[in-house]
């Protein structure tokens, strides 16, 4: 039988990272000299960190009976958002409703 701690450290570790890359992103909002597709990338790239990090540490995805499915399923999810916002993008700049 698994004895589990009733602190949850890895919600703690979890917690202390997301602040670490929010600050990280104001850092770069407020103090970095770059150009604004740049600043734009970046806190991209650690939202979508930020989000992995979440889902791992705070949503348990690879924890229960087979989590390789969860994984596989969100990944389908992802799929399905993108295809959604590149379709819807697509339709709306392409000018089809201009007749």
């Amino acid at each position: 039988m698994e004895h589990k701690s009733k602190y949850p450290v890895s919600h703690v570790i979890g917690f202390l990272f997301s602040l670490v890359l929010t600050f990280v992103a104001v850092f770069v909002t407020l103090k970095m000299n770059v150009s604004y597709t740049i600043v734009m990338w970046i806190i991209g790239s650690l939202a979508v960190i930020q989000a992995g990090l979440q889902l791992f540490m705070f949503m348990h995805v690879t924890e229960g009976e087979d989590g390789k499915t969860n994984v596989i399923n969100m990944a389908y999810a992802v799929f399905v958002a993108i295809v959604i916002v590149a379709g819807s993008i697509w339709v709306l700049t392409s000018g089809h409703a201009a007749h």
